[in-house]
């Protein structure tokens, strides 16, 4: 078990945070995908957005810690390549762990400056404002977060495209390098 990074592939801790974040965010676009396609008082719907937040601050946390991972093995990790290619893969990258970091913020100032109660496993973060007394520039904020986190469900289709043109018409073990 290689836990470190190298330049032929990612270690198992990094595969870790990949894959774990990916299947996360995945089960948070499904969940929206649900209520917007059911409606909210769908059961299914209710039970996959119900653990929207909790799913969010999980998230939000191993994304941190994947930064500070990928800033211990910097020097050690797979590159992206030259050219075209290479730099639109550090520029899509960088653009989804900006909207990993975004998206969840957003979230929490949102519901800080709202009027309902914001909880996460259970845990009771913010009672909510009392009526009349939201902070419109917080809860004003609830739009950008949906449409970022679309933005990100598009870049994911993005990331996926580009590892299966990376296999099949590359052919250069990039799916290799972070799946095996």
């Amino acid at each position: 078990m290689q836990l470190l990074d190298s330049p032929t592939r990612y270690g198992t801790v990094s595969r870790f945070f990949h894959w774990s974040i990916g299947a996360l965010i995945i089960w948070q676009i499904l969940s929206m995908v649900a209520k917007n396609t059911l409606g909210r008082e769908s059961a299914l719907a209710a039970f996959m957005a119900g653990s929207h937040a909790s799913v969010g601050f999980v998230i939000f946390l191993l994304v941190w810690l994947r930064v500070v991972w990928a800033i211990i093995n910097r020097g050690r990790r797979p590159v992206h390549g030259d050219g075209l290619l290479g730099l639109a893969a550090r520029a899509g990258h960088l653009v989804m762990y900006l909207l990993m970091l975004l998206i969840p913020t957003v979230a929490v100032l949102r519901a800080f400056g709202g009027e309902r109660s914001f909880a996460v496993f259970g845990i009771q973060l913010s009672g909510g404002r009392p009526e009349g007394q939201e902070i419109e520039a917080l809860t004003g904020l609830a739009n950008l977060h949906g449409e970022m986190g679309w933005l990100l469900a598009v870049l994911i289709l993005g990331h996926v495209g580009m590892a299966v043109f990376h296999s099949v018409v590359l052919k250069d073990r990039t799916i290799a390098k972070m799946a095996a």
